[in-house]
């Protein structure tokens, strides 16, 4: 089955919640309704996505007007959605989903409301209803949940007589009052019939059976195959597969009906150096094709692409390029396995050269969201890709391979090495020194100042100081890149704190990434 729902990522950055950056083991999931007469889910959203909002804190809404599902807290974050009871907080263990409440009721005390249109309250509940269960759906098979398990499923007045939320009536309370004729048992029979049998992954699939399919039934056809290509290689189902539509269009392009190639695999790619590739090293396919420069214009070239016995190989080999291609001594797609944020798996893409297209980012995260592709991600606790013999080098930096005295699989060989011979860092298999490191934690040294970082959240806080303990500026960096000129440890930051080149201040390295 296809998904009909939308998930639009609207994370609230600002609330205190987000902030205090607490990751849960999801063991259940809680229904909500909001308590109010609000079909708009902006509406809380704006509301709540602000610095002084402590009281609450959930991981989505539904919509009242078009049932879109917007995500408000990533689904492993521990939320602010239950309070507590005798029993602790069912924060520590449910994700919280809240749905929006028809307009034409009011509340008159409690939980009990009047309604000046039981026609449109209806519409409007079966909406929210109807798109509750797609997302619990998806959700119990993210996390592996059985939505029929005792305590798995649950809405917040369950939680409430379990003694692990605070006394509220939702959202039966307006199921019952509107004669919807819902219960929470019959919600979790609809969740488990949504979720149907496990798929079995299909082999043997050609481009060529796409061609008389419609774009949504072609993404129910491969959704197994990238999902199974996860857990053997560790990259995020949903890019990969968002990949495969934007390239190859739904495996009906020119390359895809007659090479099975639905990436746009060249012959030769980054040296053709990598281990694991499906292809057989042989067949080819030449064809044109346009490629964009830095520019923005384009270029017609003439290239050999490669040739794949069927769909699942080019998927492989896709992905064990992903892996293993490499761009001087460092790989070029660093830190793809396992990453599981589709957003900056698709920025590793691009900033790795993999694409030409300026928009190519956008591109794929669209895609994402217009299917609700994440659908078809695994957790990362669920593939175990095969471990990769891993080395301690000993160098002057990391750029200057020449300098290597030695490569390492225990760490106090490689630091008895660097020992004796001053000036000389070890780096671990990713790059990063580990030894000597600076108090900060994050393997940087002051030495190896100045570099680059990126920062993704428009409000990172400048700082006149090393701390969280200084004054703040009043001004934020804003989403870009920035120029480290010394580190510093100090109150807030496990990495670390870093002065901006800028002169502006500090800024807390937790939350950049080096570039």
């Amino acid at each position: 089955m296809v998904s009909k729902m939308r998930i639009v990522e609207s994370i609230l950055t600002r609330n205190p919640c987000y902030k205090a950056g607490k990751k849960i083991t999801v063991q259940g999931l809680m229904l909500h309704s909001v308590g109010c007469p609000q079909l708009n889910a902006s509406v809380f959203i704006n509301s709540w996505n602000r610095a002084d909002y402590g009281n609450a804190c959930v991981h989505g809404f539904i919509d009242g007007i078009d049932g879109k599902v917007y995500q408000t807290l990533p689904w492993n974050h521990r939320g602010w959605h239950c309070g507590s009871g005798l029993n602790g907080s069912g924060n520590n263990t449910h994700i919280g989903i809240e749905m929006c409440e028809p307009a034409c009721i009011k509340y008159t005390g409690g939980s009990y409301f009047t309604c000046t249109d039981l026609a449109e309250a209806k519409a409007a509940a079966k909406r929210t209803y109807e798109t509750a269960v797609e997302l619990f759906a998806m959700l119990c098979k993210k996390y592996k949940l059985d939505p029929l398990e005792d305590g798995v499923v649950i809405s917040h007045r369950e939680g409430h007589a379990r003694g692990i939320a605070s006394n509220h009536g939702d959202p039966e309370h307006l199921w019952n009052q509107l004669g919807m004729g819902y219960t929470m048992d019959g919600f979790r029979k609809d969740v488990k019939k949504v979720m149907g049998s496990e798929e079995k992954v299909p082999t043997g699939i050609q481009a060529a059976e796409f061609k008389a399919l419609t774009e949504a039934q072609v993404v129910d056809k491969v959704g197994a195959l990238f999902t199974a290509d996860q857990k053997k290689s560790g990259i995020l189902a949903s890019v990969s597969m968002a990949q495969f539509i934007l390239e190859s269009g739904y495996g009906k392009s020119e390359l895809a009906q007659n090479a099975n190639n639905c990436f746009g695999m060249k012959k030769s790619l980054s040296g053709n150096g990598w281990n694991g590739s499906a292809w057989d090293g042989v067949s080819v396919y030449t064809k044109k094709t346009k490629e964009q420069n830095p520019d923005g214009s384009y270029e017609t070239i003439t290239a050999d692409f490669r040739k794949y016995p069927g769909v699942a190989e080019s998927i492989a080999d896709h992905s064990a390029y992903l892996l293993g291609a490499m761009k001087g001594s460092r790989k070029r797609y660093e830190g793809i396995k396992g990453c599981m944020d589709y957003k900056k798996a698709a920025q590793i893409i691009k900033n790795g050269g993999y694409a030409t297209s300026l928009t190519y980012v956008e591109k794929i995260c669209e895609i994402i969201e217009r299917w609700n592709l994440t659908q078809f991600d695994v957790e990362e606790s669920a593939y175990a890709p095969v471990a990769e013999e891993k080395y301690y080098r000993v160098r002057q930096s990391w750029a200057d391979a020449a300098s290597q005295l030695g490569a390492y699989t225990v760490l106090e060989n490689a630091k008895a090495e660097a020992d004796k011979h001053p000036g000389y860092t070890v780096f671990d298999w990713d790059g990063e020194a580990v030894y000597p490191v600076s108090d900060t934690g994050n393997g940087i040294t002051n030495g190896e100042c100045p570099f680059m970082v990126r920062v993704s959240i428009p409000d990172l806080n400048i700082r006149k100081g090393a701390g969280t303990n200084t004054a703040k500026t009043g001004k934020y960096t804003g989403v870009g890149s920035f120029t480290i000129v010394e580190i510093r440890a100090g109150n807030g930051a496990d990495k670390g704190w870093g002065r901006l080149k800028s002169g502006a201040g500090w800024i807390s390295l937790d939350f950049a990434e080096r570039v």
